[in-house]
């Protein structure tokens, strides 16, 4: 049981958390690329991305594992993040910082997210048992680079307007 919940339910609710923070993070993503502010879609994937990182701890576990070092990462950018965007509301510099922040929350759940698909996917866990071979690391080195390229682009266009009082 964790938190009332057996390990099968935690699990499930965890990895829905997850789904939403970074199907969020790619909508507030894309609303970088194209300008947009997205609010409540910002929100969410905030909200998402913490509580994915928070429930991770919720797992037994007996050492820190690597996925808690990948969590702990994530909630410090997630916190710079969220002060950037609701404490210096993203002005100045304060907006560059939203942008990277959040792109370096998101490149961490779906790094984890590659982690998992080569753990859990058969044909994938085959091409890869011990998550250093080719194509594992192939994987991690092309998703890296997209998230480079990506948040490059976004630093550069993301100039929304203020929110309006």
């Amino acid at each position: 049981m964790i938190l009332g919940m057996s390990a099968a339910t935690y699990t499930l609710l965890h990895v829905l958390i997850s789904l939403i923070g970074i199907g969020s993070g790619f909508m507030a993503m894309y609303g970088f690329l194209t300008s947009r502010r997205w609010d409540g879609m910002n929100a969410i994937f905030l909200i998402a991305t913490v509580l994915t990182s928070v429930t991770g701890f919720g797992f037994p576990f007996e050492h820190l594992l690597p996925a808690h070092k990948v969590a702990m990462i994530s909630l410090v950018a997630l916190a710079v993040a969220i002060a950037a965007r609701y404490i210096f509301h993203m002005v100045g510099g304060s907006r560059k910082v939203y942008v990277i922040t959040s792109a370096i929350a998101l490149y961490l759940n779906v790094f984890v997210f590659v982690a998992q698909a080569f753990l859990k996917q058969p044909t994938l866990h085959a091409l890869a048992p011990e998550g250093k071979e080719p194509p594992f690391l192939g994987a991690q080195i092309m998703v890296m680079v997209i998230f480079i390229v990506l948040t490059a682009f976004a630093v550069k266009k993301f100039h929304p307007e203020p929110a309006h009082a």
